[in-house]
C-alpha cells in the first residue's frame, strides 16, 4: 500500500520547544518580550533615521531597510507560536505552513544581500572616500536593494512550489516552533530528491556568494586601515564599520550553529531551541549593536525622543 496520501495534507502540528506544559508560560513570556523588544527597536532605528537629516545617507539608508527586514523577519514565526501557546494548540495549517516557509526564506534572504551591500558601502567610504558620493549614489543604493527583493522573492518563491510538488503520509509533527524548511522536507513520504537537491544547490549559490563579498570587502578595509599613520585615525576608520561587523558576525554564526545542530540531532527539538538564538535573538540585537556604538544613532534618538515629549 502506498503510504503517501493522495489527497492533500490541511495541517501540520508544531511541536514547539518544551513539551512541559507547565513551561509553556514561560515560553509565551519569553516569545513574546523578544518580538515586542525587536518590533519597538527596529522602528526606533528606522524613525530615527527617517527623521533626522543626518542619518539620510547611503549606510543609514541601508540600515533602515535592514531594520525593516527583521520585523518582518520575526513576525513571519513568533505571532503563530503566540497563538499556539496561548489557545494549547499545535496546528498550523497546510497553507499557512507553505505561506510561512516563503517568507521566512524571502526575509532570509534579504537579511543575507542587504549584510552584504553595507559591507561593500563600508568598503567604499573607507577604501575611496574622494569617490564616495559618486559611487554610492541614490540611484545605484536603490537598485541594489531592488535587486536583493527581486532575487530573494524569486528565490522564495521557487522554494515554494518545489514544496507544493511534495506528498506528506500520516506522520507530520514538526519539531520545531515555526515550518522550518529542512524539517518539513523529512516528513515527506514522496522522493525528495530533487528539492534537497534544489535547497542545497541555492544555499550554497546564495550563502557563499554574499559572504565572500563580505570577505572581500573587509580586507579591503583592513589592507586600508593599516595604511593609516596615525592611530586615531585607525581607530575612527575600523569604528565605521564596527557595528555592521559585529551584525554580520551574529547573523552567521548563529545560523551557521542552528544548522550544524540540526546535522548533529536530526529531528530533535534541540535544533529548534538553537533556532530561537537565529530567528529571534539576532533582530533583537541589531538595533542595539547600532544605536550603542553609533554616536549619530544615539543623537537622532534623544533628538527623537526629545521631540516627543
Amino acid at each position: 500500500m502506498d503510504p503517501c496520501n493522495k489527497t492533500r495534507v490541511s495541517e501540520f502540528l508544531l511541536l514547539g520547544i518544551l513539551e512541559d506544559k507547565d513551561l509553556q508560560h514561560l515560553t509565551y513570556g519569553l516569545f513574546l518580550s523578544m518580538y515586542l523588544v525587536t518590533v519597538f527597536g527596529n522602528m526606533l532605528i528606522i524613525l530615527a533615521i527617517f527623521s533626522d537629516l543626518r542619518l539620510h545617507t547611503p549606510m543609514y539608508f541601508f540600515l533602515s531597510n535592514l531594520s525593516f527586514v527583521d520585523i518582518c523577519f520575526i513576525s513571519t514565526t513568533v505571532p503563530k507560536a503566540l497563538v499556539n501557546i496561548q489557545t494549547q494548540s499545535k496546528v498550523i495549517t497546510y497553507a499557512g505552513c507553505i505561506t510561512q516557509i516563503y517568507f521566512f526564506l524571502l526575509f532570509v534572504e534579504l537579511d543575507n544581500f542587504l549584510l552584504t551591500i553595507m559591507a561593500y558601502d563600508r568598503y567604499v567610504a573607507i577604501c575611496h572616500p574622494m569617490h564616495y558620493t559618486v559611487i554610492m549614489n541614490y540611484q545605484l543604493c536603490g537598485l541594489l536593494v531592488l535587486a536583493s527583493w527581486i532575487v530573494s522573492l524569486l528565490h522564495a518563491m521557487f522554494q515554494g512550489l518545489m514544496m507544493l510538488q511534495l506528498s506528506f503520509g500520516t506522520q507530520l509533527e514538526i519539531p520545531h516552533y515555526f515550518c522550518e524548511p529542512n524539517q518539513v522536507v523529512q516528513l515527506t513520504c514522496s522522493d525528495s530528491f530533487l528539492n534537497e537537491l534544489v535547497m542545497y544547490f541555492t544555499l550554497l549559490l546564495l550563502a557563499p556568494v554574499p559572504l565572500a563579498g563580505i570577505f572581500y570587502s573587509y580586507s579591503k578595509i583592513v589592507s586600508s586601515i593599516r595604511a593609516i599613520s596615525s592611530a586615531q585615525g585607525k581607530y575612527k576608520a575600523f569604528s565605521t564599520c564596527a557595528s555592521h561587523l559585529s551584525v554580520v558576525s551574529l547573523f552567521y554564526c548563529t545560523g551557521l550553529g542552528v544548522y550544524l545542530s540540526s546535522a548533529a540531532n536530526h529531528g530533535s527539538q534541540a535544533s529548534s531551541a538553537a533556532s530561537v538564538l537565529y530567528t529571534m535573538v539576532t533582530p533583537m540585537l541589531n538595533p542595539f549593536i547600532y544605536s550603542l556604538r553609533n554616536k549619530d544613532v544615539k543623537s537622532a534618538l534623544k533628538k527623537l525622543f526629545g521631540r516627543k515629549l
